[in-house]
């Protein structure tokens, strides 16, 4: 639309406003501070009737709880909008309905100050005028929005100010209105600014400079632009809170407005999920709420990840057992960055709607992905956080802290989100900038994180694409003690109150598992190369998966940890590390090997010894109590949980052998199961079986699969180039969007180990990339070295776990093992018909359509026992069951 008709007068109903403002203009955002909603309604209602009279598109946003502004009437449109669901998804709904409205609308917005009492945030309430008011602006509507004055701090109003086109004071003297305009933006005449009494005869400005003075005292008798306290109840819930605690010795919170006024509190940071609500009112007493509220950046919610972990340590801490946990429990020193932080950050830096659009659109690539993630790393913090974020880093001055994800469903009941947003190591030296532009970097890629293609793919698998998600983050101290210029916990790891790879029919399922490394715990929770941690049945810790000589090859050998030398996350041998001996207590984590004899330390004393060492933690599950204590955490947890549940821990052993543990995250655990016990078939006739498997973690029946995508294991192996094999992984994720596969579901069989950061063990894939997938094969041919690990406690096997993808192993080689590879060999290849532009990879990936190779009589089954580990998938009738 060219100048002209953009600057063209528009008539608001009110001649005397028309000539105060020289009329309205398309674009422009009209906010009016009032002292109630008839002053408001005032101006809005001949709006509304010159819009109608115009023949002009008029709309009026219902949201708040006051009484309406307008009854319905011939023209006008009514939309409601319920805020209670959150600011993310009450914004993302009114960018919808402009977006659906088109150009040239007029709209009236109820109250803008009812949305605080939903909220309870002044700055999620100027995050949504400032992500709307621009898109108004884009699209040459006009739009009212109230302001009731006096109710709101000035950091927020100012942001309005800012934003808005006009900006209006109303008020009354001894019941005479006044109006006093304060932005008008692209217009000026010398009295345009001056205030003006409002009467049936015209407007008239207030000249006498007496009459002026009084009429300004009266006005600003509660200024907003020097308020520094606001109602909004994230302030003033927590002012009461303090107040109460300050002149009473001993304050009862059972008392029904202390009781009330806590319970707000804790919503405010933990949010509206019933279950954590449950536990956190019955174990976060008024103390501590305000100490984790004394401990925020920003406000809004502390999120899923910080919430579990609280509540998890106050129930070690409160309920009764055997074991005194406030004698084990290390303190968490933790700091909590609000999620409206997240949201202002994402607004400041025009990336909101960006935001909005990236989470409809229905597959993101990798490419798209790092090009918004570099957006995301050119913002920048509003100067009262990053004031804050300087105080929380001068509070933990060098010492090494790691910024981690806690959005607002994750690690909820039923969502765990594991492994989807980031988690950053800050090693934290050098000087005070260099620590603080190392932290900012560390926020925005978790920030980022939010709207990786694994992290959307996971919420649409799960029905969360319209929940709100809030991204808040929880910085904690790194766990550890320094050895030499490095930095790292002794012991780390995951521990489940289920066992489900349960190895040995002795081993009770129901007393839970750890999955423990030496160092930082990245190598407990993700697939890394070839390197295994070591699995603890805590029933019978002893019995170990593996025997004999095969222990030494299926241990750790690798850890993480941080360099505080070079200041950076690393990964070193263990050897390395410790090649001289003398990290403390050692003898307990490491067994010793002679003439292919493993053996463990008769003496603490190692320095000076030559002989080979594994990582095998055998001492310190037979001379402490680790196992108990972890045995007795999970047991507890669950039991109050009322539901089984996942941990991640750092552990070590003090001076007096003693075990310390710090409880890093606590989340319910989803647990696989069938309606009933699962039957394998039988007198399947050997041609029509497609493989056999002895190794099954997650069972259940699949029926009616048409397509199967099979990666060649040689194949694979011979291939040389680390692009070509980065290409098969891309290749997969376009077959498992294609909406055919989707339709016809969808069997996954390729080399080693699916999701592995070491490409030559597996296809290097994302969540998002086998999503739509029924059942996932890894393949162990000896020929090509690869090895399937059954990685119970990562963040992959969660993600199989909770899409309810059964996963096998398959071993081709084994003389026990049935595979037909002759129906791989000489079925024909789909692919280049699916995805053109694969074509050149026809002879490593193949994409059998069993419907189509049948001419439709067959499709494959997968039955997969848990109790007898065994699997078998076939070709049967696709009508059979």
């Amino acid at each position: 639309m060219d100048t002209e008709d953009k600057t063209r007068i528009i008539h608001s109903g009110i001649p005397f406003l028309d000539d105060t403002l020289q009329g309205l203009q398309k674009g422009d955002n009209v906010v009016w501070k009032v002292d109630n909603l008839e002053d408001y309604a005032y101006f809005a209602k001949p709006f509304a009737r010159q819009a109608l009279f115009d023949r002009r598109r008029c709309i009026y946003m219902r949201f708040a709880h006051h009484p309406p502004i307008f009854k319905r009437s011939k023209g006008l449109k009514i939309i409601k909008v319920d805020p209670s669901p959150g600011f993310d998804l009450f914004s993302s709904e009114v960018s919808q309905i402009i977006e659906k409205n088109g150009r040239g609308v007029f709209y009236i917005f109820d109250n803008l100050s009812a949305l605080v009492a939903e909220w309870a945030t002044d700055d999620l309430l100027s995050n949504f005028f400032q992500v709307t008011c621009p898109y108004l602006f884009e699209l040459d509507t006009i739009a009212y929005f109230a302001l009731t004055r006096g109710k709101h701090a000035h950091s927020a109003v100012a942001r309005i100010r800012d934003t808005t086109q006009i900006l209006i004071d109303v008020f009354r003297i001894e019941g005479e209105m006044y109006v006093h305009p304060l932005k008008v933006w692209g217009r000026y005449s010398p009295r345009m600014f001056l205030p003006r009494s409002v009467s049936g005869k015209g407007w008239v400005p207030v000249f006498q400079s007496g009459k002026a003075a009084a009429v300004s005292a009266v006005a600003q008798r509660q200024p907003l632009h020097i308020l520094t306290k606001s109602i909004a109840p994230w302030e003033s819930v927590y002012r009461k809170l303090i107040e109460y605690c300050e002149t009473e010795r001993v304050v009862d919170e059972k008392k029904p407005e202390i009781a009330a006024l806590k319970q707000e509190l804790s919503r405010m940071m933990i949010g509206n999920h019933p279950e954590l609500n449950r536990l956190a009112d019955r174990y976060l007493n008024l103390e501590y709420l305000l100490t984790i509220r004394n401990r925020m950046i920003g406000s809004g919610h502390i999120g899923g990840k910080a919430a579990g972990m609280l509540i998890a340590r106050r129930i070690l801490l409160d309920e009764e057992g055997s074991i005194e946990f406030s004698g084990v429990l290390d303190k968490h020193d933790s700091f909590f960055i609000g999620s409206d932080v997240f949201f202002t950050f994402l607004i400041n830096n025009n990336l909101f709607r960006l935001r909005l659009q990236l989470s409809r659109e229905h597959h993101i690539t990798r490419e798209r992905f790092e090009q918004v993630e570099e957006q995301i790393l050119a913002g920048t913090f509003p100067p009262d956080i990053i004031e804050q974020f300087r105080d929380m880093l001068e509070y933990y001055g060098q010492a090494p802290i790691i910024v981690r994800s806690s959005s607002l469903l994750e690690d909820s009941f039923g969502n765990a989100f594991a492994g989807k947003y980031r988690s950053e190591f800050c090693p934290n030296q050098g000087s005070p900038e260099e620590r603080l532009e190392a932290f900012l970097r560390a926020v925005k890629l978790v920030y980022s994180s939010a709207l990786d293609p694994d992290a959307l793919s996971y919420r649409k698998k799960r029905g969360l694409t319209e929940s709100d998600e809030q991204m808040a983050i929880l910085v904690q101290r790194v766990s550890g003690m320094p050895y030499k210029d490095c930095f790292f916990p002794p012991l780390a790891g995951v521990a489940f109150s289920r066992n489900l790879y349960a190895w040995n029919n002795r081993i009770d399922p129901k007393k839970g598992v750890i999955r423990l490394v030496f160092g930082l715990g990245t190598r407990a929770v993700n697939r890394i190369g070839d390197d295994y941690p070591r699995m603890i049945a805590i029933s019978h810790p002893h019995l170990r998966p593996e025997l004999g000589t095969k222990i030494a090859k299926y241990s750790q050998r690798e850890m993480d940890l941080l360099d505080l030398k070079n200041n950076e996350f690393v990964t070193y041998p263990v050897t390395e590390v410790l090649s001289d001996r003398d990290y403390p207590e050692l003898y307990l984590f490491i067994s010793l090997m002679k003439d292919d004899y493993l053996y463990d330390p008769f003496a603490a004393r190692l320095k000076g010894s030559n002989e080979r060492f594994i990582l095998t933690f055998n001492h310190l599950l037979r001379k402490t109590d680790f196992v108990k204590i972890l045995g007795e955490m999970m047991a507890k947890l669950e039991m109050v949980y009322q539901h089984p549940v996942d941990t991640e821990f750092t552990a070590f052993v003090d001076s007096t052998g003693s075990i310390r543990i710090n409880l890093l995250q606590c989340r319910t655990l989803w647990v696989p199961g069938a309606s009933g016990p699962v039957q394998l078939p039988k007198n399947i006739s050997r041609k029509n079986i497609l493989f056999k498997s002895e190794r099954v973690v997650t069972g259940g029946i699949i029926q009616n699969i048409r397509y199967i995508l099979y990666i060649d294991p040689i194949r694979y192996s011979s291939i040389t180039n680390i692009d070509v094999k980065k290409s098969i992984g891309r290749i997969v994720g376009h077959i498992n969007e294609h909406p055919l596969i989707i339709e016809g579901r969808l069997i996954l069989m390729g080399p080693g180990r699916w999701g592995s950061s070491n490409i030559d063990l597996g296809v290097n894939v994302g969540f998002a990339d086998i999503s739509n997938t029924s059942v996932l094969v890894e393949i162990a041919r000896e020929e090509a070295s690869h090895m399937p690990e059954v990685s119970f406690g990562t963040h992959f096997f969660q993600d199989l776990v909770e899409a309810h993808i059964i996963y096998l192993p398959l071993y081709p080689d084994d003389p026990q093992a049935e595979f037909n590879e002759e129906f791989f060999r000489t079925a024909p290849n789909f692919l280049s018909e699916l995805y053109p532009d694969a074509t050149e990879f026809e002879d490593i990936v193949q994409v059998i359509d069993v419907s189509a190779t049948t001419d439709g009589a067959l499709s494959v089954h997968v039955v997969a026992d848990p109790e007898t580990q065994k699997a078998v998938c076939f070709l049967q009738k696709s009508n059979e069951n």
